[in-house]
């Protein structure tokens, strides 16, 4: 094979750019991440039972779910939350490479099936399945710098205007807005007014579903008509209401007598000629007259704050496979130019990001692999010395790992750490292909050979050694392939990527080595290629006239780099244009390359003049190299032979080597990945049980001012240094993924790297910072600090999570009992740094006994007593209005001051079935 491209050495140079052209365009296509996608597919299944606690929602909303979900195809395992705010979460948790889309539908089939046994205010209102990122990419807060508007505002203005726009850009797989308060008409009931009228909160409910309806007017003129219709006109009417006053107009009762009665003294008046009224009236009940309705929210559970102040976050979930950096800066792009739409006084900024970690650490490992790839060229330069024969193995690299690309994109790899580590690695071994071709070449030309000849009995001999080499070497890290579970998902694109680029290496050496050596190597050369004697050892060739250590144009290339590198910190501190800029990020690309014309110019002209002395330097160097590589190989050669006459010793040795090794190898502590500063911390915030949304916004303050400091009072509250923003959302808890009035949850936005060198603006100090200055001073709460998770989408934070389960009969008290004692133990044992539970099962609750055999005496239907109490309490879904394009929810509740005791259910009243 070797002869057919010595002969052909164009088709040689083809095959070998035809795999440049091919890898260079996979790379544009390969999606980019920290590390391997190694992170289970999830579905979400949420539905919202409003006014019930977690026992009822688990038991009516949950079990049905669950039992008809369970054992859905390629599932590992599912896990539910159930809370006192209605809401229910179930997480199905899929098989590594099961397809998302149909694990979503499998999962919607089965939920279809237990919605009939769904209680039917969740039937109503929907049951959600929704295919998800477990973690958020990064966040877009909006902002009103100068108050002028509220949360309310802020959370609806991004549902309505921002919350479409982002779920239509490419990668972006779903969107969440943290601390979302949704539009919704709040019908606040007062139960003594509904009294005084003789009226009860189940008559409400029903005139609202009575009078906000949607209608299907018809037309007029619709055919068939009669002959001679000249029109068709659709008829229209108010259905559904949309504002305020027209709910406020709502009719509760209607009264008696004049129909006109409860209306403007005008028009109840009778008019001439007309009939007085002789019958009693009975004024007009309106919904105004005793409720107050406001465009409200449709949860007031959840505050979210950045830095302290009101703000709406709107998370941005990728996609998976899809290219972490690439939509970024889609979405940055998108809402940069709908920024520009914004109303005076609103703002968005972003805090929270995790892509400057991606790139700086893909950037770092790039920065290795080309700092490898020089490292290589000079040993290679310093053995060969000859830039002509230096280049022949140096083309392997870029051949090689370029070629890797287009292998990784036919396997779905990305560009991540491990993959770009496997390339750092790869360099120093495909060269060895080609320099061992090099040597052997030269070798043969030595005895006399021409190169033709040389290069035909070079490859003869060495084809076999290197199908052999690389065999061996691919049977290092291709068996990875087969390492189950997530550390083989996690190690098995390194291993390929490995193997791969050795693979191409080989077929390289095989083909385009030989047919470019043919021109390189020279007959001429033969006397001073070889400084061996007759009979003895070869010894390395010294340069020679005809030999270059250095081209001219080299210096050329130096300029161009040191312009370019000059012109980035000059573009990016002085122009103000950076990669990062956007959309004219093209203007600092166009410039940047612009100004390596002059420094390739300048630099080429100085090479012309000085590469002779240069040259010449070199080769003083390059001598005294082959004398000491000369006396190094001697001094070898002696001690072997001493060592082969002590092989005993040597062996005994040895053992002990390999036990050192085995012994520090099971001594040394274990891991699944580091944890590094991923430039946030995550704060987890835990209240007592019952504890309001409103003590916990004053602890969320407080820690807010412990980390970022308090400008008013720098005494107490100097801040952490190191960190920049905050991003507080009280109500909710990212660890649990749930709901609940006392729990609260904190992103710490940490400063740039390049601000933090000092060791004690480290993401851990600053976390122990944070910590001990919160035990201090933080009263009433568990609030735990946690370094972010090493992979994203394994963990919610650092560290590892465990599930207590309990099998059989349920007693949630014992199941907290025992979790209870899990964590006494854990916190006991000085391996663990710590641990915590937030599951509680002995949250404070209040008992309503109804007396169901005084209700039934008494004529009173229960349906209506429990909706009494849920209206009044918890408050009740009626049906949905239209505005601003969007659906939103009827909702009515007692007034807040009803609601502060139980009081209220003492004089609430239910009409019995004889009215």
């Amino acid at each position: 094979m070797a002869r057919f491209f010595i002969d052909r050495p164009i088709f040689a140079w083809v095959l070998s750019i035809v795999v440049l052209l091919v890898g260079g365009v996979c790379i544009f296509f390969l999606p980019v991440d920290l590390y391997p996608n190694i992170t289970p597919p999830t579905v979400q299944v949420s539905a919202v039972y409003q006014g019930a606690n977690a026992e009822v929602v688990a038991s009516t909303v949950g079990i049905p779910i669950e039992q008809q979900v369970n054992g859905v195809e390629n599932m590992l395992y599912m896990s539910s939350q159930s809370t006192n705010d209605g809401s229910y979460s179930l997480t199905v948790t899929f098989e590594v490479g099961t397809d998302m889309n149909m694990a979503q539908v499998l999962v919607q089939n089965r939920v279809q099936l237990a919605t009939p046994l769904l209680p039917t205010e969740v039937q109503i209102q929907g049951v959600t399945v929704r295919k998800r990122s477990p973690n958020i990419l990064f966040t877009i807060n909006l902002i009103s710098p100068d108050h002028r508007y509220d949360s309310l505002y802020l959370s609806n203005y991004a549902t309505v205007n921002l919350l479409d726009e982002m779920l239509r850009i490419k990668g972006v797989g779903d969107v969440s807005i943290l601390g979302q308060r949704s539009f919704s008409m709040r019908v606040w009931v007062d139960p003594d007014k509904l009294a005084t009228r003789n009226l009860t909160a189940v008559d409400v409910v029903n005139a609202i579903k009575s009078q906000n309806v949607q209608v299907a007017a018809g037309a007029v003129g619709q055919e068939p008509v009669p002959p001679g219709q000249r029109l068709q006109l659709t008829m229209t009417t108010l259905g559904r209401l949309q504002t305020v006053k027209q709910f406020g107009d709502i009719v509760i009762k209607a009264g008696s007598g004049n129909p006109n009665s409860g209306a403007s003294p005008a028009a109840a008046s009778p008019s001439p000629g007309s009939p007085t009224a002789t019958l009693p009236s009975t004024p007009i009940v309106y919904l105004r007259d005793v409720a107050q309705i406001e465009l409200g929210a449709q949860n007031y559970d959840v505050d979210s704050r950045l830095d302290g102040e009101p703000s709406a976050g709107l998370a941005i979930f990728q996609l998976p496979g899809s290219n972490a950096l690439d939509v970024t800066n889609r979405v940055k792009s998108r809402i940069q130019e709908l920024s520009k739409t914004f109303p005076p006084g609103l703002q968005y900024t972003i805090v929270y990001d995790t892509t400057p970690f991606i790139r700086q650490s893909i950037d770092e490992v790039f920065k290795a692999l080309l700092e490898a790839v020089l490292v290589v060229a000079l040993v290679v330069l310093f053995f060969l010395q000859d830039w002509k024969a230096m280049i022949l193995p140096m083309i392997d690299v870029p051949v090689s790992l370029v070629g890797t690309f287009a292998v990784m994109a036919a396997l779905g790899f990305s560009l991540n750490n491990l993959t770009l580590f496997g390339l750092v690695l790869a360099v120093g071994i495909v060269v060895d292909d080609a320099i061992m071709v090099l040597e052997n070449i030269e070798r043969l030309i030595g005895t006399g050979l021409n190169a033709r000849d040389a290069t035909i009995q070079a490859m003869r001999e060495l084809t076999g050694p290197i199908l052999a080499i690389t065999l061996v070497l691919s049977s290092v890290f291709v068996p990875t392939i087969f390492v189950p579970g997530l550390t083989g998902q996690f190690y098995r694109q390194f291993a390929v990527t490995i193997a791969a680029s050795m693979i191409i290496s080989a077929m390289n050496a095989m083909t385009l080595t030989p047919s470019r050596a043919v021109s390189i190597f020279r007959t001429e050369e033969v006397g001073a290629a070889s400084r061996a004697a007759p009979g003895g050892p070869a010894r390395l060739a010294g340069p020679t006239n005809e030999k270059e250590a250095l081209p001219w144009w080299i210096f050329g290339v130096l300029g161009a780099y040191l312009t370019w590198w000059l012109a980035q910190k000059y573009l990016a501190t002085t122009l103000g244009l950076s990669e990062e800029a956007g959309p004219p990020a093209w203007r600092f690309y166009l410039i940047q390359a612009g100004t390596c014309v002059p420094g390739a110019l300048v630099g080429g002209a100085i090479g012309w003049f000085i590469i002779h002395p240069v040259n010449a330097g070199l080769g003083w160097i390059f001598r005294q190299f082959n004398h000491f590589f000369d006396w190094i190989t001697d001094r070898y050669g002696w001690l072997v032979g001493k060592f082969l006459r002590l092989s005993v010793f040597v062996l005994l040795v040895y053992g002990g080597l390999l036990f050192l090794t085995f012994w520090t190898f099971h001594k040394a502590p274990t891991g699944f990945l580091p944890t590094q500063d991923q430039g946030y911390l995550l704060v987890s915030v835990q209240l007592p049980d019952a504890a309001s949304v409103q003590r916990t916004q004053e602890v969320m303050h407080k820690i807010d001012r412990i980390a970022r400091g308090d400008p008013n009072d720098r005494t107490h509250y100097p801040g952490i240094p190191g960190v920049a923003h905050t991003v507080g959302i009280a109500g909710t808890s990212f660890l649990l993924g749930t709901n609940s009035s006392n729990l609260g949850s904190m992103f710490v936005v940490l400063k740039p790297w390049a601000q933090r060198e000092n060791h004690e603006e480290y993401d851990a100090t600053i976390a122990e910072k944070i910590q001990a200055q919160c035990a201090r001073e933080v009263e009433g709460a568990i609030v735990g600090v946690f370094r972010a998770p090493p992979i994203r989408g394994i963990g919610n934070a650092g560290g590892f999570q465990l599930q207590t389960e309990q099998h059989g009969f349920v007693d949630l008290k014992e199941l907290q009992a025992a979790t209870d004692q899990l964590v006494q133990k854990i916190n006991a044992d000085p391996h663990f740094a710590g641990s915590f539970t937030q599951f509680r099962a002995s949250a404070p609750q209040l008992f309503v006994d109804v007396n169901r055999t005084k209700a039934q005496a008494l004529q009173v239907p229960m349906q209506d007593v429990f909706t009494t109490m849920q209206v009044y309490m918890g408050g009740q879904f009626v049906n949905q209005f239209n505005r601003f394009g969007r659906t939103w929810e009827v909702q009515i509740q007692a007034a807040p001051r009803f609601r502060v005791t139980a009081d209220i259910l003492k004089r609430a009243q239910v009409r019995n079935s004889q009215g």
